[in-house]
């Protein structure tokens, strides 16, 4: 079990940063712009408007 944790697997990668795709950008601003929560006396409400 100790050679578990004796060595790294990530490597290098730790300190790389990639950034978003813009496929996941695109995707998060078509969602937050199709979702509508509606408030009223029993609760909160999300709709999706496509």
């Amino acid at each position: 079990m100790q050679k578990m944790y004796s060595k790294s697997s990530r490597g290098d990668d730790v300190n790389k940063y990639k950034g978003p795709k813009e496929q996941t950008i695109r995707f998060l601003l078509d969602y937050s712009m199709a979702l509508s929560v509606m408030e009223n006396s029993n609760g909160k409400f999300e709709m999706f408007l496509n």
